[in-house]
């Protein structure tokens, strides 16, 4: 549920007394523990998206190796592939290794904080550097061209009227923030981009200052003053935000030592530095170049070293030091971030010490909020698409998975945004978190209970796309369901231990849950 949303309906209801669930909820005094859960549940909104670009078509075979196979691996890349002793182990999973380099992302993944989703592609997938990138930034098909970025049509949904009605009271801050000079066609919105590039925050203020300026006043109907118009209202809301992001890099500080010579992690730094100050902005952007390694990925005498294991090591240190950073501020619960990189490479090696363009790898899903350590299987390398791994998933299903499990906007919204629906992926814990709306008219009866459970509600007449039963760790329940009419469905919990559970019901419109206690 939206925090705005929640505050438009709780308002108009804050002098009444209000029964939610039969537990009555005070509006002063010492707040109950359930009000402090609505204002948990309200703050969904205040969740981050971190978006982390590998620039250059990143080599997956060498990042994430394929340990049940090394035989045919070696066989096909003899003069970079990376012995097995050296490779790095995880917990749960013989089949499969990290690069010795990314020590730090080993001890995410086996802390339960890193997803790795297998096999990431799209179908009929380019192999050009320009159009690859354009098609992961704005989420087309391969045949399709999109003038719009898949995060600037997500932020336009969430925020419409950009950048006219901004900032405003309930959104003081951007948007979006990319560290870097010019901001990625991803952020790119109907009309403008709906990110501000900084290189960092005090530079940004420097340059167009943070003192009030004159209003921007609107110019003649005449193209130059239309433009003079817009550009007054750009140098206005600049000069708005870098006062806001300069408070928030004031505010803020890092509570552990980065790496140095680091790019990237210099540039999550400055992120988790504005996190901490209070900044509200919902989407973070960042990148690393250098991954197009047709010559000399490895070194010839140790191929753990060189080109491509010097980049592994700044993404694997520069993300752990940012969740360590965000750990110690007590602000991981609210960030989750995601590495892309415009292709693959292919299977096997060139005569250059190097890879090729090719097709699918791997995308790595970090954060608290993560649950599976691995979601596809080890690519299979006897079983290729012309020398290339075959894909086993779109990379817009996760796009479309952050959208609707971490960030909680509906499957209707997520659909309009990605122009197609996606199936979701496994990918965070807890689903219902971010979605409950207590607000809602949703019977779940009798509560607790034994045996049946009934759901009734107006928003189920129409289309019902999921009703789902999870236990307390957000894993899926075999329970038995029938719809007994346009708004009432019917559960049988006789088979499901005592305990806590979510009644989890994703329509056209919305998505919403509930809590059910099971007894005996």
């Amino acid at each position: 549920m939206k925090r705005r949303h929640f505050l438009k309906q709780a308002a108009a209801g804050m002098m009444l007394p209000v029964l939610f669930d039969g537990y009555g909820a005070r509006a002063f005094g010492q707040e109950s523990a359930f009000v402090q859960a609505l204002a948990k549940l309200a703050d969904v909104n205040d969740r981050v998206l971190v978006m982390i670009q590998l620039n250059g078509g990143n080599d997956g075979i060498n990042m994430v190796l394929p340990l049940d196979q090394m035989s045919k691996y070696t066989s096909l890349r003899s003069n970079i592939a990376i012995p097995e002793t050296k490779a790095l182990k995880l917990y749960n999973t013989l089949t499969t290794g990290l690069h010795p380099a990314m020590t730090g992302l080993q001890t995410l993944a086996n802390d339960g904080k890193l997803s790795i989703v297998q096999g990431v592609s799209y179908p009929s997938p380019n192999f050009s550097h320009f159009r690859a990138s354009d098609i992961w930034f704005t989420g087309a098909n391969a045949n399709q061209t999109l003038t719009t970025g898949w995060l600037g049509r997500y932020l336009n949904t969430e925020y419409p009227g950009y950048p006219d009605k901004y900032p405003s009271p309930s959104m003081p801050d951007p948007l979006a923030v990319q560290i870097s000079a010019i901001a990625s066609t991803a952020l790119l919105g109907p009309s403008q981009s709906m990110a501000i590039a900084i290189q960092n925050p005090d530079t940004f203020a420097a340059l167009v200052g943070d003192k009030a300026v004159q209003d921007p006043g609107t110019g003649t109907n005449t193209p130059a003053g239309r433009n003079l118009t817009f550009i007054r209202q750009q140098q206005v809301s600049s000069v708005q935000y870098a006062a806001q992001l300069k408070a928030a890099a004031t505010k803020g500080k890092n509570l552990v030592t980065y790496p140095t010579s680091n790019s990237l992690a210099d540039q999550l730094k400055i992120v988790a530095r504005l996190i901490h100050g209070g900044s509200r902005t919902k989407v973070y952007y960042v990148s690393l170049g250098g991954f197009d390694t047709h010559a000399s990925q490895t070194t010839a005498t140790d191929t753990t070293t060189g080109t491509h294991a010097t980049l592994l090591k700044q993404v694997s240190d520069g993300i752990k030091a940012f969740m360590d950073d965000l750990k110690a501020q007590g602000t991981e619960d609210r960030v989750a971030g995601m590495t892309f990189s415009e292709f693959g490479r292919r299977v096997a090696s060139n005569g250059s010490i190097g890879t090729d363009h090719g097709t699918a790898a791997p995308v790595f899903v970090f954060g608290k909020g993560v649950k599976t350590q691995f979601i596809g299987k080890t690519p299979n390398l006897s079983d290729l698409d012309n020398g290339n791994l075959k894909m086993q998933y779109d990379f817009r299903q996760i796009y479309a998975t952050l959208l609707t499990d971490w960030l909680g906007e509906t499957t209707s919204t997520v659909t309009s945004v990605l122009q197609q629906s996606f199936q979701l992926l496994p990918i965070f814990q807890q689903l219902y978190l971010g979605t409950e709306d207590p607000v809602a008219d949703f019977r779940l009866y009798p509560n607790p209970a034994s045996s049946e459970v009934f759901l009734q509600s107006d928003v189920l007449r129409g289309e019902v796309h999921t009703v789902d039963v999870l236990n307390s760790a957000g894993q899926w329940q075999r329970v038995p369901t029938r719809r007994l009419s346009a708004d009432q469905f019917q559960l049988t919990v006789r088979d499901l231990p005592m305990g806590t559970y979510i009644i989890h019901v994703e329509t056209d419109q919305q998505r919403i849950s509930k809590r059910l206690l099971v007894t005996r």
